[in-house]
């Protein structure tokens, strides 16, 4: 008897070592995950240890879901001073002004602003939107426990009106991501911010409408659709219209929640209390909200984000091709009686459409076996993917649907080609900015012969440092002229004794600077 509970004494206590042991190390391993992981990783991680405790089906009852979320979201207040020259009243104004219908011309620069923010993992990353935060020299995090805490921008992406932000905190509350693909017109969701300057606002409505396009983020930037006038004179002369196109990416989420100034930024969950979208606009003849607002799909956000955990920047894959939607209403130049999909106009040579087989006259009508009636069908499932990344185009020709599989290349593979959205806004990360050819109208405004233009800057990297600012047209890189991003990246080795130098022109005039190469 003395020998058996011996035996079982001591296999309890192997038990209980080894049991120990696990413990601590599925313990070290997540703690290494929560370190050096993805935001999604992070995500998993923290929800499979604290799972939301939400059920809403059958009641139009929100009041978990808003208990779950409202801590994940934040009050972000901005700075600027008088020398930021684009910064409006506030961040919504930027909306305001498109929608408003009153003619709002640009501001006298504030000294402050506000928008919202949301929590997406335990150690301080905040996503929110790109205008929440562009130009600002310091942006503060007012979390909901009341404690103020600075914030570094991690990065920016005016194509998407995306922004990923930090603050030095561990511990904090986590709003889940949840699908945006699965989100149904008619399904209750929540709008959560500090709108107006208020404490954490909830509101609720439904989803009105999905894939939505309406503008706002490309209206400063000329379009990549050429509109049917430019198609008909294209088809006369011959001559595509001379301008970069636009690579703005929207297909948002519409809503009749409540938002307002100030809810940018902020959280639209379902009725789980998952995140399906960040809100980013308002449809107002008053600058308030009047019906419909509009949110960044999560999927979308998720993919931004995790490329600047990554690389810093925002990796995106194109196609290489520029389109029509198709409509009842098709010009006659349109070899087509297709009432949907996107007409395809214009194929870059040597881009993952050309390398494919797709040519002009083709009609897109499916992208992974998934219909697509308009342009924010395909923008928003191939802004989700990656250079080298594969997808199967459906397309009609000739009466047949044939399927092709296309890899899609990154902007600076195409070299300087401007015909298609495949080829604005190219990042040199070894400047910190994202340039776009300048076009022929700002050559001959200015007087010059070459140049790109300066189309964003990266904060915190050299062309920040140094002080250059969006907009400047750059004319030569280390004394060579300078038509496009490859331009740039040729003459950026043929440095002078270790330094760059470049020369261009502004509204202020020309302009020679110099700095280290690194």
């Amino acid at each position: 008897m003395y020998k058996h509970m011996k035996k079982i004494l001591g296999i309890t206590l192997l038990a209980a070592f080894v049991g120990g042991a696990a413990a601590i190390g599925g313990y070290k391993l997540f703690e290494r995950n929560q370190t050096g992981s993805t935001i999604s990783e992070k995500q998993n991680l923290y929800f499979a240890n604290n799972p939301l405790k939400v059920s809403s089906a059958g009641t139009a009852d929100f009041t978990q879901a808003a208990a779950a979320v409202a801590p994940g979201v934040v009050h972000i207040k901005t700075t600027y001073s008088s020398s930021s020259k684009s910064q409006r009243s506030s961040p919504m104004d930027m909306m305001e002004d498109f929608f408003g219908g009153g003619g709002r011309q640009m501001q006298r620069q504030p000294r402050a602003a506000s928008g919202s923010g949301v929590i997406i993992s335990q150690d301080g990353y905040i996503v929110t939107n790109n205008h929440v935060v562009e130009n600002a020299d310091k942006v503060e995090v007012i979390l909901t426990d009341r404690r103020k805490v600075e914030a570094k921008v991690i990065g920016r992406d005016p194509n998407t009106d995306l922004a990923l932000i930090k603050v030095n905190a561990t511990g904090l509350p986590v709003v889940k991501f949840g699908n945006s693909d699965n989100v149904q017109v008619g399904e209750w969701v929540l709008a959560v911010g500090f709108p107006l300057d208020l404490n954490t606002t909830v509101t609720a409505g439904i989803v009105s409408a999905k894939n939505r396009s309406i503008g706002i983020i490309g209206r400063e930037q000329e379009g990549s659709e050429i509109t049917e006038e430019e198609y008909r004179e294209y088809q006369r002369t011959g001559k595509r219209p001379d301008r970069p196109a636009n690579t703005s990416i929207e297909s948002f989420i519409q809503t009749d929640a409540a938002i307002n100034p100030g809810n940018s930024g902020g959280a639209l969950v379902n009725a789980n209390g998952e995140l399906v979208g960040i809100n980013s606009a308002i449809a107002s003849q008053s600058g308030y909200n009047q019906g419909y607002g509009f949110a960044i799909p999560v999927n979308l956000a998720r993919k931004v984000v995790d490329d600047f955990m990554k690389y810093g920047s925002v990796k995106r894959g194109y196609i290489g091709v520029s389109f029509v939607p198709l409509s009842a209403d098709n010009p006659a130049e349109i070899n087509s009686k297709e009432v949907s999909g996107l007409y395809v106009n214009d194929v870059v040579e040597g881009g993952g459409g050309a390398a494919a087989g797709i040519k002009a006259g083709d009609v897109i009508k499916k992208v992974d076996g998934i219909v697509i009636n308009d342009s924010p069908d395909l923008q928003e499932k191939i802004g989700r993917l990656n250079p080298g990344d594969k997808v199967k185009l459906s397309v009609l020709r000739d009466g047949t649907l044939r399927d092709f599989s296309v890899t899609l290349k990154d902007e600076s593979s195409l070299g300087g080609n401007t015909k298609t959205a495949a080829t604005k806004s190219v990042e040199v990360s070894k400047l910190g900015a994202t340039f776009v050819p300048a076009t022929a109208a700002q050559k001959s405004k200015y007087g010059i012969n070459s140049g790109v233009v300066v189309s964003s800057v990266i904060t915190g990297k050299a062309f920040d440092n140094i002080g250059v600012e969006k907009g400047l047209i750059i004319t030569k890189v280390n004394g060579q002229p300078v038509n496009s991003v490859g331009d740039v990246q040729k003459a950026l080795p043929q440095t002078r004794n270790n330094m760059i130098y470049m020369s261009g022109v502004s509204e202020q005039g020309t302009f020679n600077f110099s700095f280290p190469a690194q």
